[in-house]
């Protein structure tokens, strides 16, 4: 992978904090839902309900489709990223409980939560890794787009 392109899709990782990420439900529709996230390198973690449709879709069929991006008045500086990749399970108590620590820093202006933070046992954690990112960057031209593999 290129050093730039990489370094501005960690750009990019790191100046958001939602995504819509879509599934599939057992029906073959695509379900698109909002959710919050952190990074490590090019690796996403979102929460999840246990019970959502979600959880249930992911249980059938790891794929998912994400994008990320962000509202702009200027037509020429629409950024953003859009991923395919496998969302797992985080099984692991340690790496489940480093997540939901890391989840509070994307949010800095929040002081409180309305109540504690779920633990592993109460939500569902998924690990996206990557396969295909797509970097879209307009300031490169309309609608420029480049293509990595992982």
């Amino acid at each position: 992978m290129d050093e730039d392109i990489k370094k501005k899709i960690l750009a990019l990782l790191e100046q958001h904090r939602i995504m819509t990420i879509a599934t599939l439900r057992p029906d073959g529709w695509p379900q698109a839902t909002t959710v919050g996230y952190v990074s490590e390198g090019l690796t996403l973690y979102f929460l999840c309900g246990i019970q959502s449709q979600k959880a249930a879709n992911l249980a059938q069929d790891d794929r998912v489709s994400l994008a990320i991006d962000h509202d702009t008045s200027d037509i020429m500086a629409i950024t953003g990223l859009s991923m395919a990749g496998h969302a797992q399970p985080v099984l692991d108590r340690a790496e489940a409980q480093k997540i939901l620590n890391l989840l509070p820093t994307k949010y800095p202006e929040q002081v409180s939560l309305p109540g504690p933070m779920p633990t592993p046992d109460e939500v569902g954690i998924f690990r996206v890794t990557p396969t295909v990112i797509s970097v879209l960057d307009y300031s490169k031209g309309f609608g420029h787009t480049d293509l990595v593999t992982c």
